[in-house]
């Protein structure tokens, strides 16, 4: 079978095949300089299909259950008519690349309906990475006719900020009974928080969550006043407060479009990555330009012996890439 053009791809994606969004995908991950001219057409042609989608965040350090959460959540999403995509940012291994947690196998029931579509992201190492292949794989979804899309990141810190970038609403998941040194919360991660879900809300657990949501709630009343996140009671593996998050999610949004702030935050999101793509093209150019790279172990021999400032240095490279363009 021919390799499909960008054009076919587009038009593939755009028709709902699975394949073609899966080959979509890959192209616009690829690291290879050669790929993003055709990444580039195949986005171009499918732009006028995005944008209809709720994009959500979904944070929480390793053990809250975010993929059993993704799971049940998708699921309830998906029986109520939603057509949903997961985009999980996985950490990647050092030796191959590839993704570590294995999502499809921690959401097996998401997996197995055809209403639903999860992609892992390996993330290769690099955070920076996330922003463009995540949010580029997002509106192929989107250009594929899934109207929510779910963004799981791995918990670390620097990835929720950079997957709040490209979301409408980002729901941080929280455990009870754990210490907030061992949740590693962030003052940082809650003021983006929109929503804040205490996981795992069920059995002898149910009265240390309901403590939890409530030590939350009157933290937040402080730190946000007004604008503080809801916060809702939830349980993945008895499927409880889950619609009440939906609920939740819808009501936050309908808000944030009548007031104006969802259609802002979307064209200063597109703003955003315009500028961060030139930056990344114009560190692409520097690194590779011949008359740095031919300076650029001389340099780097002075200022680890001392002979001259890392200041002294860098301008001299930045003058080189300037002069000999």
């Amino acid at each position: 079978m021919p390799k499909p053009t960008p054009q076919e791809l587009a038009q593939g994606v755009m028709a709902g095949e699975r394949a073609m969004l899966a080959r979509a995908i890959t192209l616009v991950e690829s690291e290879l300089p050669a790929h993003r001219p055709d990444a580039e057409v195949l986005l171009e042609g499918v732009l006028p299909a995005t944008g209809g989608a709720l994009r959500l965040g979904i944070s929480g350090v390793p053990g809250v259950g975010k993929s059993t959460f993704i799971d049940a959540f998708g699921s309830l999403l998906v029986e109520r008519g939603h057509r949903v995509a997961v985009l999980a940012i996985d950490p990647s291994s050092v030796l191959s690349g590839g993704s570590i947690l294995g999502d499809k196998t921690r959401m097996a029931s998401l997996a197995k309906d055809d209403r639903a579509y999860i992609r892992p992201s390996p993330t290769s190492g690099n955070l920076g990475g996330v922003a463009r292949k995540t949010r580029e794989s997002l509106l192929l979804c989107e250009a594929a006719g899934y109207d929510v899309v779910l963004v799981e990141t791995v918990g670390v810190g620097q990835s929720e900020v950079m997957a709040r970038e490209m979301v409408d609403l980002f729901v941080v998941l929280m455990l009870a009974g754990a210490g907030d040194e061992l949740q590693g919360i962030k003052r940082g991660i809650l003021e983006v928080a929109d929503l804040l879900a205490v996981n795992k809300a069920d059995g002898d657990n149910r009265a240390h969550a309901e403590r939890r949501a409530a030590e939350l709630r009157s933290a937040l009343k402080l730190m946000r006043g007004k604008s503080a996140p809801a916060v809702r009671l939830t349980s993945a593996r008895e499927g409880t407060g889950l619609e009440e998050l939906w609920d939740a999610v819808r009501e936050r949004a309908d808000a944030e479009r009548a007031s104006g702030v969802f259609h802002r935050r979307r064209e200063d999101q597109r703003a955003r990555w315009m500028r961060q793509l030139v930056e990344e093209a114009l560190l692409r150019e520097l690194h590779t330009h011949p008359a740095v790279l031919a300076a650029w172990p001389g340099e780097e021999s002075a200022v680890r012996s001392g002979e001259r400032t890392a200041a002294a240095a860098a301008r001299i490279l930045l003058g080189r890439f300037r002069t000999d363009r």
